[in-house]
């Protein structure tokens, strides 16, 4: 930690974890700025991977999730939005109601089809075979995502939400980085950067959140973006050398809690596994380096209310208000109340500052 009077430097990582995973982000974000009386959008740093990215780019655009009276570009009210419910639009807040009270659309999932056919055959050969050539570069995972087909499903309702935060161009937060891969290598690449591609915001957080043989890839710059989680489920190593005193990583898809005794429970359990011992590497590898690294994830009571299914709408209020307590518990946790003190202190003196002459 920077001495006292000493600026410091903080990012914020907020990881993968589809529109369950974006209700987990909602409530911890809350907790988070409860804790701490600390803008997480004012952060040096702001990094976000998938459902992460739609979060990251709402804290950028002044538009916080949680937030009353911030609601959605597609017109959704606050407490829906809250949930975790980017992915949807103003015609589905009734169904999504009967969805989440177990009636209706079992599945709540509000999806739209792309308005082009997908191509028949794999959708990335050329990921595949880098994949399988290179087994020590990328994980297992790319080499499948190669080897499915086009999504089905388009992103242009979460583009619009975005719009209506940053109309076009990039959001004026300095440190706003968009994770997404390359579809043809599987390269990560991080919008925002000096070294990426020049791309709008809304494209970005599309790519981002691109699910292989899910979502339709984003073309940005004229090649094919997909789901930065294909990399990484956190991508928290992105910020190795950034100089930061505090990193928070709220990362939804892992958790050190045991997994359920169902099938399913035990699949969602080696996911969290993979993602947990990607997260501990990368931590390290912040740590060696002198920055301070605070890891939030889901405890077994969030577990219990988070559906297997990630892409469900089904539980979203549920998880939300869960995050909200459980992440408040680990942020006054003896390990992280240094971190939070020294952030209280940043929001306090933020918010006593004056505020900047407005221009005429």
């Amino acid at each position: 930690m920077t001495e006292p009077g000493t600026p410091m430097k903080v990012g914020v990582v907020l990881g993968a974890g589809g529109i369950i995973g974006g209700a987990w982000l909602a409530g911890a974000l809350k907790a988070l700025e409860a804790a701490t009386r600390w803008d997480p959008g004012s952060a040096d740093r702001l990094v976000g991977t998938s459902a992460g990215s739609v979060m990251a780019a709402l804290l950028a655009g002044g538009a916080p999730p949680w937030r009353e009276g911030t609601g959605t570009a597609a017109g959704e009210p606050e407490d829906l939005a809250a949930a975790g419910s980017p992915f949807g639009d103003e015609a589905t807040e009734e169904r999504m109601a009967a969805a989440e009270a177990g009636e209706g659309d079992p599945g709540g999932m509000g999806l739209r089809l792309h308005t082009e056919r997908p191509r028949l055959g794999p959708a990335s050969p050329k990921l595949a075979l880098s994949a399988l050539r290179q087994r020590d570069h990328h994980s297992p995972a790319a080499f499948v995502a190669g080897l499915l087909p086009e999504g089905v499903f388009s992103l242009d309702e979460l583009q619009s939400l975005i719009r209506g935060v940053v109309p076009s161009g990039w959001a004026d937060h300095p440190g706003l980085w968009i994770v997404a891969c390359a579809y043809s290598t599987g390269e990560r690449t991080v919008f925002g950067r000096p070294d990426a591609p020049a791309a709008d915001l809304d494209d970005a957080v599309a790519a981002s959140c691109a699910i292989p043989a899910f979502y339709r890839a984003i073309r940005i710059g004229g090649h094919r973006y997909v789901d930065g989680g294909l990399w990484s489920p956190s991508n928290l190593d992105v910020l190795e050398g950034e100089g930061l005193d505090l990193v928070i990583c709220l990362n939804p898809t892992s958790s050190l809690a045991p997994s359920g005794s169902r099938v399913s429970d035990r699949v969602a359990g080696l996911w969290r596994s993979a993602s947990g011992r990607a997260l501990g590497s990368e931590a390290k590898r912040l740590r060696a380096a002198g920055t301070e690294v605070v890891l939030v994830q889901p405890t077994a009571e969030d577990l219990e209310v988070m559906p297997a299914n990630l892409m469900s709408r089904r539980r979203r209020r549920e998880v939300y208000e869960t995050a909200r307590r459980t992440v408040g518990e680990q942020l006054r946790s003896g390990a992280n109340r240094e971190a939070v003190e020294a952030l209280w202190r940043r929001g306090f003196r933020a918010a006593a500052a004056p505020a900047p002459p407005r221009s005429a």
